[in-house]
């Protein structure tokens, strides 16, 4: 059977519905052709429902009225109209819906919607597909106008939930109802529009509505970013408005398109085929070619034309895009492909079986191939192939589409042919709340997601793009300073061997113990005079108490590491430790020396004088205080920043929680006090060096210790100072004395005097020197 039936529509004639209804015809006729079901002719039933929801379910009454069961290929372009037939269908009889044009994503509810399918995406797919169009382009500012009808009401509430996981605000959100006061609130989006800052405008309206809306856009030359859903995505009838170049540049989405092979010589020798009949191809000729009955599509030739019926030119190549017909060519093929299955046919012959029940299930597990593309239908009877993104350009005085990209369903990613698109202003469109922010900053988010602050990445966190959320934080051994694109490594600072005051340091030890050594040298070689003998051995303590000290300071140099810690420390506290002892003997001696001129006395006192003793004890004393320091509170090494340079990280020995340490330092404090007191006390010309050494040791540290506390990155430099000013003081203020003495003393010794440095015999000469000296009673 091949029939078009044509009721009476007030409306215009509707090229493009005629185009889509054409595609069909030419798909089952090269189906028929080519022998793909043997034995078995495809025929149609077609009707024009004039786009009324109410002719549509009076076309399929009609249909079943002389089928009782059909197949139906529907082109109808509206849900509502798709709606109310399915529902129709459902509760008539079996019927099978194929649709090539209704997406709503209502219609894959298989509970309603049994027999249901469509060889195009739903409508959830398309708001996913522009949403991701828009934050390819980086657009998260724009305006949106949707209808006030089922199909406005679905794809825009599907688009929020996108633009919401795409971060993409709305300006403003503007409806347009459907039928009343149509005009006047198109008048007042438009005003909204052209004051809104959003620069990309989003249309879920029909072609319609948008074309009225280009209107008011156009008498103002309000030039914005409009982007298309597939209502309207592929429309000529917008396309050659008149100044449609004014309105800006226009992208969006439609469904996939193709070419149909021989369609286009189809159109362009229109005719039904014989024995069937079509009243839309009789309608179309007598418009297109009568001249009595001028209108918009009358051809100029057409008073030259004698037989209207007989006459064809490619108007319609020229008036519609043809390339929208594919998803007629898929659908009928689909059907053939499901019947071919359900009729178990092989090359030569089909099996008449008509079981029409089961073709629903053949139906939504078919899987076909055509012009090297797969198709099938998903649980929903819905297929997934994606979508063609469209743009217009610019030709003459109108605009043509082109495809420059695809929306994949399946890994839901848009790939856009930047070659292909040419923006009206050579760049792409500006449409953001805040402007990027650049490399070494972060985004500060306002109420408004899409809104924001830039603000200079923390200390320790990068960021190397533009517009990152957040800025990343640096791997370990990396850092980086505020606002930074990149993170470096860190430099590690410590007193290095090379460096200028580690040179002075490393010269200063070494002329310091040279100093000991030579003095050691002399004391050696003059060992049998009197002057030197009775200090030889105290003195040579106190040599080597210094040169350990002098040892500890070059272990503050170089890199350190625990152990050397631990030694640095240990060998100035023990070092100075000793020195200081035998300083204080030697005052202590002195003192008891003046503290009586009766010799029963000074013999009481004379058990007192165990320097030896004394220097073991003290010094131990300070042995055991480091040991308890370093197992109780130890040394460590530390990398800590540095307040100055902040890239760089001072690699320094830590003293714990400074108790080991204070304590180290107030004991040896506290010896040198003792020194100094029983020196002041014993005042002579052999307690001077004693009273200024000491003097010189307490005030280092009295200055040092309060920069040592508050200069972090300083400390090791700080305790280098004081350790080398406190070991010269002690070696000017003693040893050099001594070597200018010497001479003297060779020519003016006398008994009395040698018996002030000969600690054994010094109690027994002290009754001659109470002449000399002022005795304390």
């Amino acid at each position: 059977l091949y029939k078009v039936s044509l009721l009476v529509c007030i409306k215009f004639f509707d090229l493009l519905t005629f185009v889509l209804s054409l595609a069909s015809i030419h798909t089952i006729e090269m189906i028929n052709d080519s022998g793909f079901l043997p034995g078995i002719q495809l025929g149609y039933l077609m009707c024009d429902p004039c786009a009324y929801a109410t002719k549509a379910v009076q076309c399929v009454a009609d249909m079943l009225a002389v089928n009782g069961s059909l197949t139906m290929d529907g082109w109808m372009l509206y849900y509502t109209y798709t709606k109310r037939v399915s529902s129709y269908l459902n509760i008539s009889t079996f019927s099978l819906q194929v649709s090539c044009s209704s997406s709503a994503a209502a219609l894959s509810d298989k509970l309603r919607y049994t027999s249901f399918f469509r060889v195009i995406p739903s409508n959830i797919y398309q708001s996913q597909a522009l949403a991701k169009l828009m934050r390819h382009f980086n657009w998260d500012w724009i305006g949106v106008v949707s209808l006030d009808d089922d199909y406005g009401k679905g794809i825009y509430e599907n688009f929020v939930r996108h633009a919401e996981k795409e971060r993409i605000c709305f300006d403003f959100d503007e409806v347009i109802p459907n039928y009343n006061n149509v005009k006047q609130r198109i008048q007042e989006v438009a005003d909204i529009i052209r004051n809104a800052t959003a620069r990309v405008v989003v249309l879920f309206l029909r072609i319609q509505q948008v074309e009225m809306l280009f209107e008011e856009m156009i008498k103002t030359n309000t030039s914005r970013t409009w982007i298309a859903s597939n209502a309207w995505s592929m429309s000529r009838l917008l396309m050659k408005m008149k100044g449609i170049n004014k309105v800006g540049d226009i992208i969006g989405t439609t469904f996939i398109t193709g070419k149909i092979p021989g369609f286009e010589d189809y159109l362009q020798n229109l005719r039904p085929r014989p024995g069937a009949r079509n009243d839309l191809i009789m309608e179309y000729k007598q418009m297109r070619f009568n001249c009595s009955q001028q209108s918009q599509h009358t051809s100029p030739l057409a008073c030259n034309v004698t037989d209207p019926q007989e006459a064809n030119d490619d108007y319609l190549l020229q008036a519609v895009d043809v390339t929208e017909a594919y998803s007629q060519r898929v659908a009928v093929h689909a059907v053939a492909h499901a019947m071919k299955k359900l009729l178990q046919c092989n090359d030569t012959a089909c099996r008449f079986i008509p079981l029409l029940l089961q073709l629903v299930d053949i139906l939504r597990k078919v899987n076909f191939t055509l012009d090297n593309q797969t198709f099938s239908f998903n649980e929903n009877g819905d297929f997934e192939n994606g979508y063609d993104v469209m743009m217009w350009k610019q030709k003459g005085d109108e605009k043509v589409c082109e495809v420059v990209g695809k929306f994949f369903i399946k890994n839901g990613d848009v790939e856009i042919s930047e070659h292909k698109i040419h923006w009206t202003n050579s760049t792409v469109p500006w449409s953001r709340c805040s402007k990027p922010c650049p490399p070494g900053t972060e985004k500060s988010i306002s109420s408004i997601s899409c809104c924001y602050n830039c603000t200079n990445c923390n200390e320790g966190f990068y960021s190397n793009e533009t517009d990152q959320d957040t800025c990343k934080q640096c791997p370990e051994g990396f850092w980086s300073l505020p606002g930074s694109r990149e993170c470096q490594k860190w430099s590690i600072w410590f007193l290095e061997w090379s460096a200028a005051y580690s040179i002075v340091v490393m010269i200063g030890t070494v002329i310091g113990a040279l100093l000991l050594v030579f003095s050691f040298i002399f004391y050696i070689l003059h060992r049998e005079k009197p002057i030197i003998k009775g200090i030889l051995v105290i003195s040579c303590l106190m040599k080597f108490g210094l040169m350990v000290s002098f040892g500890g300071v070059i272990l503050f140099l170089g890199s350190p590491n625990i152990h050397v810690c631990r030694a640095q420390q240990t060998m100035y506290g023990l070092g100075f430790t000793l020195c200081v002892s035998c300083i204080l003997v030697k005052a202590l001696h002195i003192f008891l020396e003046l503290m009586s001129c009766n010799p029963t006395k000074q013999r009481e006192l004379r058990k007192f004088d165990k320097p030896f003793v004394i220097i073991g004890i003290l010094t131990a004393i300070q042995a055991l205080i480091c040991i308890f320091w370093m197992v109780f509170d130890p040394v460590n090494v530390e990398e800590k920043q540095s307040k100055t340079q902040l890239l760089t990280l001072n690699r320094l020995c830590t003293q714990g929680f400074m108790y080991g340490f204070g304590a180290m330092h107030v004991y040896i404090a506290l010896l040198a006090v003792v020194c100094f007191g029983l020196a002041f006390k014993g005042r002579d010309d052999e307690t001077d060096p004693i009273v200024f050494s000491m003097l010189i040791h307490l005030f280092a540290w009295l200055c040092f210790i309060p920069v040592f506390i508050t200069q972090y990155e300083s400390r090791p430099i700080v305790q280098i100072s004081g350790i080398m000013v406190s070991n010269y003081g002690v070696i000017f203020c003693h040893f050099p004395l001594l070597l200018f003495e010497l001479p003297l003393t060779q020519r003016h010794w006398t008994a009395e005097r040698a018996g002030k440095h000969q600690p054994p015999d010094l109690l027994r000469q002290l009754t001659d020197a109470c002449a000399d000296q002022h005795c304390v009673e």
